[in-house]
């Protein structure tokens, strides 16, 4: 059977890496996030900070730039030829199909869920939260300044979705992309991680 993937796209501040750091610590899976951008980084020659402001800052005119610039493609003739963002996309990719066929794992962001879209054993997971939770939570856990908390919010789930919309051609936040979405509002940080292993225990079978 092929090596089973849990997928975490999510809105800022839902508490989502403390998920996945713990939904893969309780089912002994890789977890890769910080990793993802490290492996990435090493593989392209970009760097860590690049690669990991890519999703979250993507702007209307990053979209413009990349959208008016060569198709892109995997020809590696073309890799230095291509707009980095997409250089980086591609490196990304190539990793995140590396670490499904490598075992186990939590991967979150990047657009796994699209990149992995017909791998035989993926759950993919969004996770949402009341943004008055969200602002609470950058505030107090992350250290934002809780004058600037809401913009800083809105311009990252922006990023993310403009993100999302350019390299995979769907809605971020539209629940039909997922097999489970979870309002950590609601669930909390355990509940969320006993909800995704209970669904990961149904569709993987009881090895998950």
């Amino acid at each position: 059977m092929a090596n089973s993937i849990i997928t975490i796209s999510r809105e800022f501040g839902t508490g989502a890496r403390v998920i996945g750091r713990e939904l893969a610590a309780l089912l002994g899976y890789g977890y890769y996030d910080r990793a993802l951008i490290e492996m990435s980084a090493e593989k392209s020659g970009l760097s860590e900070e690049f690669i990991e402001r890519t999703e979250e800052k993507a702007s209307n005119s990053f979209l413009y730039n990349l959208a008016t610039a060569a198709y892109i493609t995997s020809d590696l003739t073309a890799e230095y030829t291509m707009p980095v963002n997409d250089r980086a996309f591609l490196v990304q990719s190539d990793v995140i199909r590396d670490i499904a066929r490598s075992g186990n794992g939590v991967i979150v962001g990047r657009c796994a869920d699209f990149v992995l879209k017909d791998h035989p054993s993926l759950l993919r997971v969004f996770i949402f939260a009341n943004k008055a939770d969200r602002v609470n939570r950058i505030v107090n856990e992350y250290g934002q300044d809780p004058k600037n908390a809401e913009s800083v919010l809105t311009k990252i789930d922006k990023g993310r979705a403009n993100y999302h919309k350019f390299y995979t051609g769907t809605n971020w936040r539209n629940m039909d992309n997922y097999d489970l979405c979870i309002n950590t509002s609601t669930t909390g940080i355990q509940g969320a991680v006993m909800a995704i292993r209970a669904a990961a225990e149904e569709k993987f079978g009881k090895q998950a």
